[in-house]
């Protein structure tokens, strides 16, 4: 999005904000769908946990997306932005069977991850279908808080376990209607995702009436300038190859499924910050900005980098800055970053910042949420107010003490 626009952005709505541009999310949607043009049944779910507001989902929902949830309350929200049930699939980790059960009665695909509640559930609505999530044992994604498929994490039910999975299937007359895997997020090495793949679909051979088989996703998009990121063309050629052999010799045209978040919506959004203060000390130049891990905490948890640019200055003289947050802990947004010269009042722009970004905000500090607006043809729209100090009280209780 231009440097302009932005600050024009900056200075009607205020800051820090998030911004999100549509026109990057349709041309990562489309992305995607040509990059498997030949499967003959494709479904792309939204994962909705990377970036959750209401209106972003309707405009997934206006691209003839599906989405991909992990708790009642996103699939209440995809069911509000008009999502009908039958596009919307439920992948949750830990739950109770009662939420299960709730999710169940609206209608959605149920995804299962464990043997216990997969026989509770199937004891008790043995007609419904119900898709399983297979732990492949594949290390695979950029960190170790976001390798999900590993033989030590806690999703999926493990692919040495599938013959447990059959006898919980023969004693409940339950019917498993898809196979899944997510092996991890900030995927680089494409074989690695093949072979996981290859793992799924010999377990999806042992199902004799799967409709789909979802691959989940985790393909990793640039953070700056000439970083790597997934080759989506690569992986389409040599995945729809097998997918269309093993629809073949299973005797059934399948769906293929994936749930990408991060690749859809990360570098559709713009995190905007006002520089405080610059602070020299005997070995730093610090840029303190009217934000923190509060609004942005990825690069204090994952360690993840976001590209940083002053677009008040945009042609001005590079120096090194370590900018940082107005946080009570060390909440450090980058190192040593060469960034055109900064002065205090200038706007900062976070680059790569609609996923997982504002969806992990918090109140730390009894700090306020910012405010989100989407631009979405041309067009500038308010889709979250900032919040004010009656939004921090608004479920306290106050009691009179005596």
């Amino acid at each position: 999005m231009d440097k302009k626009e932005l600050l024009r952005l900056s200075n009607t709505y205020g800051c820090p904000l998030y911004v999100y541009d549509t026109d990057i999310i349709t041309s990562q949607y489309n992305k995607i769908t040509k990059a498997f043009s030949k499967v003959k049944n494709v479904k792309i779910n939204y994962a909705v946990k990377a970036l959750s507001n209401i209106n972003i989902l309707k405009v997934f929902n206006s691209l003839k997306s599906g989405l991909d949830t992990v708790s009642i309350q996103e699939v209440k929200l995809g069911l509000l932005a008009g999502f009908k049930p039958k596009d919307i699939i439920y992948t949750p980790n830990g739950v109770s069977l009662q939420e299960i059960e709730e999710v169940a009665k609206l209608g959605v695909q149920i995804n299962i991850d464990n043997l216990s509640i997969l026989e509770l559930f199937g004891q008790k609505h043995p007609k419904t279908p119900v898709c399983i999530r297979i732990n492949p044992h594949v290390m695979a994604g950029g960190n170790s808080k976001i390798s999900v498929g590993h033989i030590d994490s806690k999703f999926g039910i493990s692919i040495h376990q599938v013959p447990h999975i059959k006898r919980v299937v023969e004693n409940t007359g339950m019917h498993i209607n898809g196979i899944h895997m997510h092996t991890g997020s900030d995927i680089l090495d494409i074989d690695t995702f093949i072979r996981a793949t290859e793992i799924l679909f010999e377990v999806a051979k042992q199902f004799k009436n799967i409709d789909f088989i979802d691959f989940g996703s985790g393909f990793k998009v640039p953070y700056k300038k000439d970083d790597i990121s997934t080759n989506i063309e690569e992986l389409g050629e040599k995945l729809t190859t097998r997918f269309n052999t093993f629809c073949k010799n299973y005797g059934k045209e399948i769906t293929l499924m994936f749930e990408p978040g991060k690749f859809l919506v990360s570098q559709s959004g713009y995190f905007l910050a006002k520089v405080n203060v610059i602070k020299q000390t005997t070995s730093t130049v610090f840029a303190g900005i009217d934000s923190g891990l509060n609004h942005l905490i990825r690069p204090m948890f994952y360690n993840s980098y976001h590209f940083i640019e002053n677009i008040s200055n945009p042609k001005g003289r590079e120096r090194f800055y370590s900018v940082v947050g107005y946080i009570c802990e060390t909440d450090t947004f980058g190192t040593n970053r060469r960034i055109s010269e900064i002065s205090e009042g200038d706007i900062l722009c976070f680059h790569n910042a609609g996923a997982y970004c504002y969806s992990m905000t918090s109140n730390y500090n009894s700090r306020y949420k910012p405010a989100e607006v989407m631009v979405h043809k041309g067009k500038d729209y308010l889709i979250r107010k900032r919040e004010t100090f009656e939004d921090i009280l608004k479920n306290q209780e106050q009691i009179k003490m005596s």
